[in-house]
């Protein structure tokens, strides 16, 4: 069984891994806005323009998002913790008996079982159960806002560097040198995420760079031939 801590930490995890694939999206949606448009038109202001209007939308689009479904996941954890406690007021004994199961399921004795769960359904027995049947902690469930700004600062964050290297950079080269720019980025998100989910490393790259690569390739194409 999982205990408080490597819960906690796994939840950061989360929280980080959220967050860098966020900035993985804002990096992807904004470089194919400002590639496409360079594809179209030189004049900076438009390309300015046209790459905050992409990167307030991405951000709000994915803080509301982000909002929404936490949302639903905090009204779903309080809903089951609701009817566990149901489950206990009407019949203490045997949650009593459940608790033991699941401590036996995970390779405590019989007889430690039964006095964990004893011992931890006197001291907080919808705690005792949310944790070990459910996954839920009933004091800690999650925050739909704080993931909604997480949301929105990190695609911002990753739509200012395509963005950035279209205005910044001289005319002459700003596209190459933001398509590059914008597959290096995408290289690192890609194993930053494989990294924090312990996946393979190359095939998240290799994915990460070839839909960057595809999505700047398709949109400068349109924006070239409009």
């Amino acid at each position: 069984m999982m205990n408080h801590t490597a819960k906690g930490m796994n939840q950061k995890l989360n929280v980080l891994r959220a967050g860098v694939l966020g900035a993985n999206d804002g990096i992807v949606s904004t470089a194919g806005i400002v590639i496409g448009v360079a594809g179209a038109t030189t004049d900076t202001m438009t390309l300015m323009i046209s790459g905050l209007a992409g990167m307030v939308a991405g951000a709000l689009s994915m803080g509301g998002g982000e909002y929404v479904s936490v949302s639903t996941q905090k009204d779903t954890e309080k809903a089951v913790v609701e009817a566990e406690k149901i489950k206990i007021r009407d019949n203490y004994d045997g949650e009593v008996d459940e608790l033991a199961q699941i401590y036996i399921k995970n390779g405590l004795s019989v007889d430690l079982s039964k006095k964990v769960a004893v011992e931890l359904m006197t001291k907080d027995a919808i705690g005792a159960h949310a944790a070990a049947e459910l996954g839920v902690n009933p004091n800690e469930y999650v925050n739909p806002w704080q993931a909604a700004f997480s949301s929105m600062i990190s695609f911002s964050i990753g739509a200012f560097l395509p963005l950035l290297s279209i205005l910044l950079l001289p005319e002459s080269v700003r596209v190459l040198f933001t398509f590059i720019t914008v597959l290096l980025a995408l290289g690192l998100t890609g194993f930053v995420s494989a990294q924090l989910g312990g996946a393979p490393k190359r095939p998240a790259v290799i994915r990460n760079i070839l839909v960057g690569a595809m999505t700047m390739a398709i949109t400068y194409t349109v924006g070239n031939l409009l």
